[in-house]
């Protein structure tokens, strides 16, 4: 047993940490309802807020409606459009960007002047541009999404090693092969960091526009609550958000785990801490994503590794100069 496994502290299986995740949730609510219901005003004024047993009420009231219903589909039409299109214009144009030197300079100035301003700022853009309210919350939701899918595609590609370039172009693939067997999938973890960061933002962006010029949504539904004074209505539609955004998040991140399949990762193990499933030697590239001329690349970083080895390995004065020199030799 190694010196790490023996100081790491054991940890729940995983029926203990569902378990010990839902109980922070209900300390969570326990804590609302305490100061909810005792009507708690120090600094922070609980008093004004709903109560749990409230919000919970007006919850399943609305469940039993058709509004809520239309509600939650027309939001997530507008946000599954808008990031969708984002998510494919994104990624296309941070590779472009990446890979060429003329669509940097075409593209990264107006990229980089519209990417700080906030997507929600654009509303008054989109009711000009566009001739409905749907459109022009697309559009919102899409912006929302774009630049980070963009930024993250554009340094996870040009993070990549040119190792595993120059190892498709020695078996004669082209552009074509190189982008299919290396750009895409190496730049994958980077890809999905950016689309978990923009399915959120599109979530913000598509509420704010809802409450701004949406007819129908559960942005809209949650300032209307607010304009009649119904505040269980605003937290039902607070919780809704978080739902849907909580449950979108994962979808994306499960989707990229599954396409990522192949990077080595840690797995944790009860009572031994976290142990790398696969070992990777210092220095080295990760390894090579699938496709054809991964056997190359795969051949390349192992003789990558192997001359790190003999360089790292310390010198033997008893050792035969011959046998070094024949190693060296068969190394080049």
């Amino acid at each position: 047993m190694s010196r790490y496994a023996r100081r790491a502290p054991r940890y729940p299986r995983r029926a203990g940490r569902l378990a010990l995740r839902a109980g922070s949730l209900a300390v969570a609510l326990g804590v609302w309802q305490l100061l909810t219901s005792l009507d708690i005003d120090l600094w922070l004024r609980f008093s004004q807020f709903p109560t749990v047993t409230d919000v919970a009420r007006t919850f399943a009231d609305r469940l039993s409606g058709p509004d809520y219903w239309t509600d939650l589909t027309d939001s997530l039409t507008r946000i599954l459009s808008g990031f969708l299109l984002a998510a494919v214009l994104g990624v296309a144009t941070g590779v472009l960007v990446a890979r060429s030197r003329l669509a940097e300079d075409l593209l990264g100035p107006v990229l980089e002047v519209i990417r700080p301003i906030p997507a929600i700022a654009l509303v008054p853009v989109a009711i000009l541009l566009f001739p409905s309210n749907e459109q022009g919350i697309v559009f919102i939701t899409f912006t929302a999404a774009f630049f980070p899918v963009l930024v993250s595609t554009r340094h996870a590609v040009r993070a990549l090693t040119p190792a595993w370039e120059e190892a498709v172009l020695t078996m004669g693939g082209g552009r074509s092969r190189i982008l299919a067997s290396v750009v895409l999938p190496g730049a994958l973890p980077g890809i999905f960091g950016g689309l978990s960061v923009g399915i959120g933002v599109s979530w913000i962006c598509v509420i704010s526009a809802e409450m701004i010029s949406g007819q129908y949504g559960v942005g809209y539904r949650t300032w209307q609550d607010y304009t009649v004074v119904d505040y269980p209505g605003v937290f039902v539609g607070m919780v809704t958000i978080g739902i849907l955004g909580w449950l979108t998040s994962t979808a994306v991140e499960a989707l990229g785990r599954r396409l990522t399949r192949w990077l080595p990762r840690t797995s944790y193990d009860v009572g031994s801490g976290p142990r790398p499933r696969a070992a990777r030697s210092r220095g080295t590239a990760p390894p090579a994503p699938a496709g054809k001329g991964a056997v190359a690349i795969e051949a390349a970083d192992e003789r990558a590794a192997d001359e790190e080895a003999v360089h790292d390995r310390p010198k033997d004065k008893g050792s035969d100069s011959r046998t070094e020199e024949a190693r060296d030799e068969h190394l080049v």
